[in-house]
This record gives C-alpha cells, structure tokens and sequence, in this order.
C-alpha cells in the first residue's frame, strides 16, 4: 500500500478509535454514580430509546440512566469539548501558552451576563440566560483587547489585561448577588458558578451538542490559518490570510462556545488551559490535528471530572468547577515538569 493511501486509513482508524472511546466514556458516565448500573442495562436502556428494542428494565434504573446520567454526561462532553478547543484557538491567536476563555475574562463575562439576566431580569424577559451570557462574554473580550491595546502591544499586557477584566466581571457578578438576589437566588446562583451539572436533561444537550459541533467546524474550517498565526501575525498577513476577518471568526466562535457552556454549567475553569496542552503532547501541534485532540480530551476529561463529583463523596454532589481544577491543577504542574509548556509555534 503506497504512503498516500496508508494516511486516509490511518486517519480513518484514528477517528473510529476516537469514537469508540467517546461512545466508551459516556457509557461509564450513564452506569457509575452513587448507585452503581450494570453496563448491560446502560445499553439496553439507549437501545430502547433510540431504536425501540424491547427490553424489560426496571423503570427506575432506566429513567435514571436515559433522564439524568446520560443528558449528564452529553453536556459534559459538549462542555469540555467547547472549552477545550476554545483554549486550543485563542492560545494560538494571542501565541500565548497561557491564554484560555477563563484567564482572558471571557468566562467571568458570561457568568456576569447570564446573572444580570436571570437575577436583574436584563432585557426585560426578551433575553435568555444564553444570550444574556453570550453579551457579557463579548463585553468581557472588548473591554479585555481595548485595555490591552492601550496598556502596549504583546502577549503579557494582554494576560495582565485578561486577569484585570476577570476580576472586574467577577466582582460585578458578586455585587449583582449580593445587592439583588434572594438568599435562595444566591445559594442556587454562587453553587451554579462553581460549575453544576446537576439541573441538566436533554433540552440542554440539544443547545450544547450543536454549539460545540459547530464551534468545532468553524475552527476546523481554519485550521490551516491558525498554523499560519503561529509564526505571528505579519507572516499570517504575508500568506494571504485576511488577518482581521478571521481572527473576528475564530474570536467570535470561542466567545459563543464559553458562553453557552457556561449559561449551560457555570464557570469551569482550567479545562481551556490544560487540556489543549496535552493535546499537544499527543498529536503535535498543527491544528488539524490538534483541535479534534482537544475536542476529544476534554470531553473525556469532564466527563471523568463528573463522574468523580458524583462518587467521591458519598451522598454528597461536588461542583464539577471543584473536580475540574482539583484534577486540571496537578495535571498542569506535571506536563510543566516533565516538558515545558508546548509553544503554540511550530
């Protein structure tokens, strides 16, 4: 088989591992939790389902697994997918190994945009929690890029710029809680921006699963130009790539990812951060490849994080924010260890 056929197959035998660890992933995060469910009835019960197979299932075991665990961990597929690539792209952008969606303020801006609109009532019910998160997400980047512009050009003014807008949006969000909201709004509201996975079902998944693809779809499209941006933004330029535009995309396309996983679950940090790093300690670093790594280990990896904030406490539900930086944190101290964090450059 010469070499120009053997890489198609390659690819192909990848992409079905890939996706047999992920069909793999979500079925342990339908059968593990407090109350532990054979693998057999996972898939009978999704059987069922999907295809009407017939199967007799206990009703309980099977509304547990189809109505909570499975539309659980969907979610949390979709969310540290989104995240995940959304890091990989704006690491790239900026050439900063540092830069993610939370360290940047685009988080913190959704959270303040979702809370203004679920506590003040902003836009007078003709917003929803998405949009309304999706507006603080793109108020956080501009107020963020503008203070960079005038603070000077490079990559630290901008991670001073990103840790000064967080603090601002984040301290917006408490001011908002604190002045306006009940004390059940803000029991409900300061555990949901932990990260909280627990009101999720299926309507959430129908808005996560196609942002995330979606989002996916877009960086992919331009995967090629965030090769180019590696070398910096003149070389971008002197390729032919139109600089402005898609960096406006690809800006555009992580802002609405973190802003719907985060109306979604909350602010969950750290998965922007690390996980495209050890994407890069897989596949390397040019983004076609490297973004669908990103895509698949975040996945796994939250919905690890999920299943351990369901059973590492008995009787007791951790915020998956908690789990995601008690796991990522370490994670992150041994790749800087053992190899120093990879360069967005080739």
């Amino acid at each position: 088989m010469s070499r120009a056929a053997a890489h198609p197959a390659r690819a192909a035998g990848f992409a079905l591992g890939a996706l047999a660890l992920f069909l793999a992933a979500l079925v342990v995060g339908a059968a593990v939790g407090e109350t532990r469910i054979p693998f057999a009835t996972v898939a009978a019960t999704i059987a069922d389902r999907l295809w009407g197979g017939g199967h007799t299932l206990d009703p309980i075991d099977a509304g547990i697994v189809w109505n909570y665990r499975l539309s659980r961990a969907v979610v949390a597929a979709a969310c540290g997918a989104a995240l995940a690539v959304s890091g990989a792209v704006l690491q790239s952008l900026l050439r900063n190994p540092l830069a993610d969606p939370y360290l940047l303020g685009i988080s913190a801006g959704a959270s303040s945009g979702a809370v203004a609109v679920a506590i003040l009532g902003l836009g007078g019910g003709l917003l929803s929690l998405p949009l309304g998160a999706l507006g603080g997400a793109l108020l956080a980047f501009g107020v963020v890029s503008g203070l960079a512009l005038l603070a000077g050009r490079g990559a630290a003014a901008i991670i001073l710029a990103g840790i000064a807008g967080s603090q601002l949006f984040n301290a917006l969000t408490s001011l908002i809680i604190t002045k306006s909201a009940t004390a059940d709004q803000a029991r409900g509201i300061l555990f949901w921006l932990l990260g909280n996975l627990s009101g999720v079902r299926w309507p959430d998944a129908g808005l996560a699963v196609p942002v995330a693809v979606a989002g996916l779809a877009v960086c992919l499209l331009h995967a090629r130009s965030l090769d180019a941006f590696a070398f910096g933004t003149a070389s971008a330029a002197a390729l032919g790539i139109p600089v402005r535009r898609v960096r406006a995309v690809l800006i555009g396309a992580t802002a609405l990812m973190t802003a719907v996983m985060v109306s979604i679950a909350g602010s969950i940090g750290f998965v922007g951060l690390v996980i495209p790093h050890a994407a890069r300690l897989v596949v390397g670093v040019r983004h076609g490849a490297l973004l669908p790594a990103s895509a698949l280990i975040g996945a796994l990896f939250m919905i690890a994080a999920d299943v351990l904030s369901r059973t590492v406490i008995p009787g007791q539900v951790l915020p998956i924010g908690v789990m995601t930086a008690l796991v990522g944190a370490p994670a992150f101290a041994l790749i800087l260890i053992h190899r120093p964090v990879a360069s967005t450059a080739r």
